[in-house]
């Protein structure tokens, strides 16, 4: 993922959310999105650790 959008760009992206929020603000931003990533993948995780422990509903014909 990283790799298709190159060094060039991230660099750019970095220094543009460098110009808009200023250096007080972006740690503060990037911890948040972390913390956000992080709970998605847990909710994630849980939602298909109860699809591998969900028994099978299937009837006998």
């Amino acid at each position: 993922m990283l790799s298709s959008i190159g060094i060039p760009g991230l660099i750019l992206i970095l220094t543009i959310a460098l110009v808009i929020f200023g250096p007080k603000k972006l740690p503060e931003i990037g911890k948040a999105a972390g913390e956000t990533l992080k709970e998605f993948k847990n909710s994630a995780r849980d939602l298909t650790d109860e699809e591998k422990d969900k028994p099978s509903d299937q009837k006998n014909i």
